[in-house]
């Protein structure tokens, strides 16, 4: 039998073979909205582009992502009032020093600030083992010098990981990452010092990918959600679910598309099944499961 190349990080698992749990109040499917917050590089690094890059230092290209933190994430942020509902930040730290407005309600909500890297400008997965550690930890000590609190969870810029990534994150304090969609639960991932969790975090219920490479409209985008919540609804019966909703300032602050996601998330919040569905943060995620018995999530 040929042995492949392997992580090693958590074995194969089906889902229909798991032991059954719940979340709080018996729910059955756990729902969290990430927005992603990003600084970029003027004329350097990488970066989101709507349609077709421009020669360096491509203005259009950066003018068309700082909408998002000008003009876009407000609208984001008057939604999520509007629908009364929490929401996870992905944040990169650069927005602290650029934007600092744009940091004041998430705190004012009480929302949670999930490790987003320094710039997506930058993607860590090819740096040498000590820089990517030094980073892990400059954005740890960052937001809690600027928050006081720490951010336990981690995504990355562009989802980038090296090799070591799930170890260094394990060492530098974080709890939970959100870069390895593979599956509709958490999971523990196996580190050289303990262990990891994986949240669920979708490349396919992601505006990004969604949009931005494979040109789906917007309201293509929130067909998506709705047949993905009903569905993963329905198959919650069988075992708990979570499902992410991972969105963008500079796309869905767009105020065309935010309309078609405004219908979308409130078909969600206002579903007649809604007492089944748990809408919260990926960290009171990490903490429900942790407190479950023991053996109810496979070890590493």
């Amino acid at each position: 039998m040929i042995e492949l190349p392997y992580h090693g990080r958590f074995k194969y698992s089906p889902i229909i073979k798991r032991p059954d749990y719940s979340f709080p109040e018996g729910k059955r499917l756990a729902i969290y909205f990430a927005l992603n917050i990003e600084h970029f590089a003027f004329g350097s690094g990488m970066g989101h582009a709507v349609s077709n890059a421009l020669p360096s230092p491509d203005s259009r290209s950066f003018a068309w992502r700082d909408y998002g933190n000008r003009v876009g994430v407000w609208r984001m942020y008057d939604l999520l009032n509007d629908l009364k509902v929490p929401a996870c930040h992905l944040v990169n730290t650069s927005v602290f020093d650029y934007a600092p407005d744009v940091i004041e309600p998430i705190l004012a909500r009480g929302d949670e600030i999930v490790g987003h890297g320094r710039t997506n400008a930058e993607r860590h997965g090819e740096w040498w083992e000590e820089d990517e550690l030094r980073m892990l930890k400059d954005v740890r000590s960052f937001i809690k010098d600027k928050t006081g609190v720490a951010p336990r969870g981690w995504m990355g810029p562009w989802m980038s990981q090296s090799r070591l990534t799930p170890d260094l994150l394990q060492e530098a304090g974080y709890f939970y990452e959100m870069d390895w969609p593979c599956d509709d639960q958490p999971i523990w991932m196996k580190t050289r010092k303990g262990k990891l969790m994986s949240i669920p975090y979708s490349l396919e219920i992601n505006d990004s990918p969604q949009i931005l490479v494979r040109h789906h409209t917007a309201e293509e985008f929130a067909t998506m959600i709705v047949h993905q919540f009903e569905e993963m609804l329905r198959q919650s019966s069988r075992q708990p679910l979570v499902l992410g909703i991972a969105l963008h300032t500079m796309i869905f602050g767009q105020p065309y598309r935010l309309h078609a996601l405004r219908k979308a998330l409130e078909h969600i919040v206002n579903h007649p099944q809604r007492d089944q569905v748990w809408i919260t943060r990926p960290g009171e995620i990490y903490d429900h499961v942790c407190a479950l018995p023991p053996g109810i999530i496979e070890e590493p």
